[in-house]
């Protein structure tokens, strides 16, 4: 038995035949229990375990839909609308999952209806059993209340008036019930003789594109997995050029016989759809997960998804039929080391709106970055050329500061400075270049940011500096002086 605390007592929460047979339910506190059979073994319920079981096994269960959502604590709801013809029908599908679920140890239930609210209650009372369209009033009629999923106290309530039944509810007029228990029950009642809609939400994102194939003989080994990940990208690419799209996320499920499902995902910073590149993906991540993926005794089902898409745009090749596009082998590279090392492994640096040199760029993952497009040019507009402000080849995480003994003037380039405990003399200063703090990102009551003087430096070797004075002269007696600082180094 499995037990589990319920208001200060531990209570029975489910229990095998064998304890059944002893006169045992659920409900039954577990001293009542050990009065009666003192050499029952009791187990404490686990709900995290309990939980991880049941998402292994609704991933299991996308071999038959991808529509798959969790019921409660112990159930599943498989949305297998258009689905059953691929295994032999109705009946031929229900009888598969269930021997598949018995050879994995598990004791279950099934039930196949036109409603959710139908197959649910087929499932728990009934066992085995596929209701008819049309035949949802005669399954539920004979049913306790339980069937149509209602609240304990709803229960109890329409128990005290003497409705025991579900038909005995769809035989009562509609509005007390309403004024008394409220709307719930109706709705679940319209919904389960599928006079309202109920939606599945499966648990997964339904991927728009799917491939897969099912093996007679179960696969073990990277290499067949890669070479069927070609196939079936093959598959994938005529449906990819129908829909004039390609792919940016795809994941690889492989389906082990013992019920345990592997998903390997890739993303792609361009779309894509040639099988030989979507291989090239597959193969580093395989490459980099080869230790973690137990086959067990096979995988008997491959199947390859497009989780996201984006329009594939069509590249104008040159004379030799060959593309132009000079960043795609960059992209495809960029894309390989993020499926073996992770996504963060290849960052971009990317220009955000800010005059503040060390805000002016950050480092973004490569598959978030904008894609680089050239501007049409505009015929009308007259030429005109503009120079961007110099900056240095490596600039400072965060500039350090500096000790500026002496200056010409005031307001003007250092003659030497100490940076490092190393003593440099000025050769040569262009500057300044004054840069402003951004007032817009102050918040209110603090102070203005100082405002920068940013000097291009020489020294007496020919080496340069971009350093910077930041905050201004003043010849008020508290006023503080002015601070260097380094902020970067030119080639």
């Amino acid at each position: 038995m499995i037990s589990h605390r319920d208001n200060n007592t531990q209570r029975i929460a489910a229990l095998d035949e064998q304890a059944e047979a002893l006169k045992l339910k659920r409900g039954m506190g577990i001293a009542d229990a050990r009065a009666m059979h003192p050499t029952i073994d009791v187990v404490e319920a686990d709900a995290e375990a309990d939980r991880r079981l049941l998402e292994g096994l609704a991933d299991w269960c996308d071999r038959y839909t991808p529509l798959v959502a969790i019921d409660g604590e112990d159930g599943l709801f498989l949305d297998v609308t258009g689905c059953t013809h691929l295994f032999g029908g109705e009946r031929a599908m229900q009888e598969e999952i269930l021997a598949r679920f018995l050879q994995q140890g598990f004791d279950v239930r099934a039930g196949l209806a036109s409603t959710p609210g139908a197959a649910w209650a087929a499932a728990r009372f009934h066992g085995d059993r596929i209701v008819a369209g049309g035949e949802e009033e005669e399954l539920l009629a004979p049913l306790p209340l339980s069937a149509l999923r209602i609240a304990p106290q709803t229960r109890t309530g329409l128990e005290s008036v003497g409705l025991r039944t579900a038909g005995a509810v769809m035989a009562a007029p509609r509005a007390p019930l309403a004024r008394r228990f409220g709307a719930t029950l109706l709705l679940r009642l319209d919904q389960a003789l599928g006079r309202l809609d109920e939606a599945v939400s499966p648990r997964l994102p339904v991927a728009p594109l799917s491939v897969e194939r099912h093996l007679a003989e179960p696969i073990m080994l990277t290499d067949d997995i890669e070479r069927l990940v070609s196939r079936l990208a093959v598959a994938l690419k005529s449906d990819l050029e129908r829909r004039g799209e390609g792919a940016r996320t795809l994941a690889l499920l492989l389906f082990r016989v013992d019920g345990a499902v592997s998903r390997i995902s890739v993303g792609t910073s361009r779309p894509m759809r040639e099988p030989r590149l979507i291989q090239r993906l597959f193969h580093e991540r395989l490459t980099a997960m080869e230790q973690n993926i137990d086959a067990g005794f096979g995988f008997d089902l491959v199947r390859l998804s497009v989780l996201s898409v984006a329009a594939f745009d069509m590249l104008q090749g040159d004379l030799a039929g060959e593309e132009t596009d000079d960043d795609a082998d960059i992209a495809l590279f960029a894309d390989r080391i993020r499926a073996r090392l992770g996504e963060a492994a290849v960052l971009k640096p990317v220009v955000v709106e800010s005059h503040l040199p060390e805000r002016a760029v950050t480092a973004v993952p490569f598959a978030e970055a904008p894609q680089r497009r050239a501007p049409k040019p505009d015929r009308t507009a007259p030429p005109m050329t503009i120079y961007p402000p110099e900056r240095p080849v490596r600039l400072f995480r965060s500039p350090e500061p500096i000790e500026v003994p002496a200056t010409e003037i005031p307001e003007g380039p250092p003659m030497n400075f100490r940076w490092r405990r190393a003593l440099y003399r000025v050769a040569r200063a262009e500057g300044p270049e004054r840069i402003a703090g951004e007032w817009w990102r102050q918040l209110p009551g603090e102070a203005e940011a100082p405002t920068r003087d940013y000097y291009r430096i020489e020294d007496s070797e020919g080496r340069r500096y971009w350093l910077y004075r930041q905050g201004l002269y003043s010849s008020a007696p508290q006023a503080a002086p002015p601070r260097w600082f380094m902020h970067g180094v030119f080639a």
